[in-house]
């Protein structure tokens, strides 16, 4: 028997995408760093003329890793995407939850993934600059 349709609790449903953009962001630093490590240990066995049959398998090793970054950086880039689409509907749909806006998890998202309102406050400073009525070779 299914049970009962239930709203879940939002404040879990945020931890839970924190996690996992947390998750997500170490893995994929994780194999940055595992590549970097890769070819450095390469370069080595390369320069102490190692094994050739050592060699070509590490090589298999370091293109492995360097085939999960873009797969790893995909998915947490969906992963913050999710999170921050996740926090906006929270901000409309719970705004008078004063404890779910005040949670840690809501402060960890935002600091994770932040909306457009905290990002544009940043380069409002910027001066527009027009640049259709210079003569070509002109500097403004």
């Amino acid at each position: 028997m299914p049970r009962p349709a239930t709203k879940a609790d939002p404040q879990k449903q945020l931890m839970i995408k924190v996690k996992a953009c947390q998750r997500l962001i170490k893995e994929a630093a994780y194999y940055e760093i595992e590549t970097k490590e890769n070819e450095a240990q390469l370069q080595k066995m390369k320069d102490e003329q190692k094994d050739p049959y050592d060699i070509k398998k590490f090589e298999e090793v370091l293109g492995e890793s360097q085939m999960m970054i873009p797969e790893s950086i995909s998915r947490r880039d969906k992963a913050l995407d999710e999170l921050r689409e996740f926090v906006i509907v929270l901000e409309k749909d719970e705004a008078e939850n004063n404890e779910l806006m005040t949670c840690e998890w809501m402060v960890e998202a935002k600091k994770l993934a932040p909306s457009g309102k905290e990002t544009a406050d940043e380069g409002e400073d910027v001066a527009i600059t027009a640049v259709d009525e210079l003569a070509d070779g002109e500097a403004f």
